[in-house]
């Protein structure tokens, strides 16, 4: 049997979107292993970069560069202000309250840039080249956006571990209660978390601007499988999150060879659900 190389092409398209989806994964992950808070408007803050490099290249002309760094930090921003303004007044309260509150935050979100923007689908208009290899042919786009959130995880992974502020993320993540007794300022822990977070969002607005036209709606694209990415993976686990994103990622691209993309979504999702049924903690998440 002679080996397939669209398979071996789908597959390898699978695995540069399991890189984009691990770096949505991570950074809600981040946020609901430190605060035990699952932001459901996390997508909102992705569609928020996106309008935000949009404009800064397509209608002031920065460079693209420069305009995704700039998303970066003014999505940080915002994460900073969803933890002061939203998240910090119902700590502690129900989590329906919690998820009341995020989920009000993505209809606002999605609301407020259709005040502004209108419904109109957008495009920064920049073509990236296509990549042939072996009668195979990768996005550049998709490339690159693998490349740098391969990045981005690696610079977190590397704060987390070498820095004070990580360690301190770590240990609050592991036992908020004691680390708040030993004089650990976990209201400052859980900002610079937010910010962290939303970093990684702008990062990730970054990337998939290169590939997706920019609408009020977009969020709804990406929020429903980083969801389920976390989930799968064991909610607050950043590598099981890691882990999930590459096998979801596989189901969709592989399924799309076989029948379409639809399909391979619905492929993704029957597997998810199978999973909550034999494993609902995730792949690497704990027993309770």
């Amino acid at each position: 049997m002679v080996f397939d190389i669209y398979l071996l092409e789908a597959i390898i398209n699978g695995l540069l979107l399991g890189g984009v989806l691990a770096l949505l994964a991570l950074g809600l992950n981040l946020i609901f292993g430190v605060i035990d808070v699952v932001w459901i408007s996390y997508a909102e803050l992705v569609m928020a970069g996106m309008y935000g490099v949009y404009w800064l290249y397509a209608f002031f002309g920065v460079p693209l560069v420069l305009a995704a760094l700039i998303a970066i930090f003014g999505v940080a921003v915002l994460g900073f202000l969803v933890h002061y303004l939203v998240i910090s007044p119902i700590l502690g309260k129900p989590p329906i309250n919690q998820l009341l509150a995020t989920g009000g935050l993505l209809f606002f979100l999605q609301s407020f840039a259709t005040l502004l923007f209108g419904v109109e689908f957008r495009n920064i208009g920049l073509r990236l080249p296509v990549i042939e290899l072996w009668d195979m042919y990768f996005s550049f786009a998709r490339i690159l956006a693998f490349a740098a959130a391969l990045i981005g995880m690696v610079s977190l992974y590397v704060f987390l571990k070498r820095t004070f502020m990580g360690t301190a993320i770590r240990a609050v993540a592991q036992d908020r209660e004691i680390m708040a007794t030993m004089g650990v300022n976990t209201r400052q822990v859980y900002l610079i978390t937010s910010a962290i977070g939303g970093g990684l969002a702008g990062l990730a607005a970054g990337l998939l601007v290169l590939q997706y036209d920019v609408h009020p709606a977009v969020g709804l694209s990406f929020g429903p499988i980083t969801f389920m990415i976390c989930v799968l993976g064991g909610l607050g686990n950043l590598l099981g999150g890691f882990v999930a994103a590459f096998i979801m990622s596989q189901f969709i691209s592989i399924g799309g060879f076989y029948l379409d993309l639809e399909w391979g979504y619905v492929i993704a999702f029957v597997f998810f659900i199978v999973m909550m049924f034999l494993r609902p903690q995730g792949i690497l998440g704990r027993r309770g």
